[in-house]
């Protein structure tokens, strides 16, 4: 069993082993972010530090730290620590390794924690396979997915385990970690003597988009075959962290003009009804790594406020890509955002809508405010009648084509002013039809 029952020591290869896997974490304290599951007090740092710990499932994205926390968890609970990934595993494998738990368990008195990779591969007889055993604790379970385990794992292996969200790492969480690598002597690159250009490593914690990881592995392969100058030094520069990650900077900082006047020409070209523009701007700010939700939120306040009743559908279709955005994440998020755009660019535009709560909200800033007619208030309560409260409102449906002339502002007020384009201008037509009917009316308030 020795095969499957790894104690958490150092391998005799340990310094050939990748940058990301000689730095992970050691203690809770190394391993940053997550904090809404790790932070002080929280339950599962409180189980971990007691060595209480039962089943966990972890998912979210590459590089958030999944098998760090594994491998923490096991390193400060002196377990015996074995790994499979469920893609090349099976069950002979886990039988296996749960035979050895049971021997290590009766034999040493030590636990063993199974770490299974991407066990939303397992079907639901492998899963099955671990319920015994992880119900009476001679398996501690922690499996790792970048899918929702609610979705792919079967609620009973659910049920005996503490599901956890990690989120993808912050810039800052992603500098710390690689500053961490270049200091460290015994597991990181501490030894070589490195020049790290403050905007290389703010443009890889970017590009990385909080995958700890691939910002690790580039650090490492950019420091490693870049030769040192005549003082000695090996220059880690923007263009070796360009050519590291294969992936050139591009001018945009989200704090400062490079943001803000990309963002200007975004909506300014779909406004515009250039689609071609408006396309290239969004596939500036995703490749810089912008965040989707701030581009969704853009593409929104858009279609309702240039596109309008002109097209209705706009404001639905940037509506769904934002949703589809959430549950679909990056790269892929790209192509819904990208039909929402060219959808909101090539729509007929109308401002219509915009102007007139522009207009409404002038009124009441700087007029006086209109009290509702007591026909309009509400009426649903004992009393309201003796008030004189709903008395004489008319109720359109009574009325043939479901309308009837009636005053709804005590001051007459006009503020929607539809267009003659695309759909605003049927719109405007049944306004118009309704206006001429009120004006032909006879005896009525």
């Amino acid at each position: 069993m020795d095969l499957f029952l790894q104690e958490t020591k150092q391998p005799k290869n340990f310094k050939d082993l990748p940058l990301a896997v000689r730095m992970r974490p050691v203690t809770l304290d190394e391993l940053f972010g997550q904090e809404h599951i790790l932070g002080k007090g929280k339950l599962l740092r409180r189980a971990i530090e007691a060595d209480r710990l039962s089943s966990l499932i972890l998912f979210g994205p590459p590089g958030s730290g999944k098998t760090s926390l594994a491998w923490c968890i096991a390193k400060m609970t002196r377990a015996n620590y074995v790994a499979i990934n469920a893609t090349t595993s099976n069950v002979e494998e886990l039988r296996k390794v749960i035979s050895g738990a049971k021997l290590a368990a009766r034999d040493n008195q030590k636990k063993t924690i199974l770490f299974i990779d991407e066990i939303h591969r397992f079907n639901k007889a492998q899963q099955d396979v671990l319920l015994p055993d992880v119900e009476e604790g001679r398996l501690i379970l922690i499996g790792a997915t970048v899918h929702n385990p609610y979705f792919s794992l079967t609620s009973a292996l659910l049920s005996r385990s503490i599901v956890c969200e990690l989120k993808a790492l912050e810039q800052p969480e992603l500098l710390k970690i690689i500053d961490n690598a270049l200091k460290d002597k015994d597991r990181g690159l501490g030894n070589i003597k490195v020049k790290a250009d403050k905007k290389a490593l703010n443009f890889l914690a970017k590009i990385c988009e909080g995958d700890a990881r691939r910002a690790l592995a580039s650090l490492e392969l950019g420091v490693l075959t870049t030769p040192a100058a005549q003082d000695g030094y090996v220059n880690f520069d923007l263009e070796v962290a360009q050519e590291s990650i294969q992936k050139k900077a591009v001018v945009y900082d989200r704090d400062e003009d490079g943001h803000y006047d990309t963002a200007s020409a975004f909506i300014k070209s779909m406004r515009g009804s250039d689609p071609d523009a408006a396309i290239y701007w969004l596939a500036k700010m995703l490749y810089a790594g912008e965040d989707p939700r701030f581009i969704c939120r853009r593409i929104c306040i858009l279609a309702a406020e240039d596109v309008g009743n002109a097209d209705p559908m706009a404001l639905v279709l940037a509506n769904a890509a934002s949703q589809i955005c959430e549950f679909v994440g990056m790269p892929e998020a790209r192509i819904p955002l990208a039909q929402a755009v060219i959808y909101v660019s090539c729509a007929p535009k109308s401002n219509a809508s915009y102007m007139a709560i522009e207009k409404a909200t002038q009124d009441i800033k700087e007029g006086k405010v209109q009290e509702v007619p007591d026909y309009l208030k509400d009426a649903n309560y004992n009393g309201a009648e003796k008030l004189g409260h709903g008395i004489g409102y008319k109720y359109a449906h009574d009325y043939p084509g479901h309308f009837v002339k009636q005053k709804y502002t005590r001051k007459k007020v006009r503020y929607y002013e539809p267009t003659n384009i695309g759909y605003e201008a049927k719109i405007k037509e049944r306004l118009d039809k309704l206006a001429a009917k009120s004006a032909a009316s006879q005896g009525v308030s």
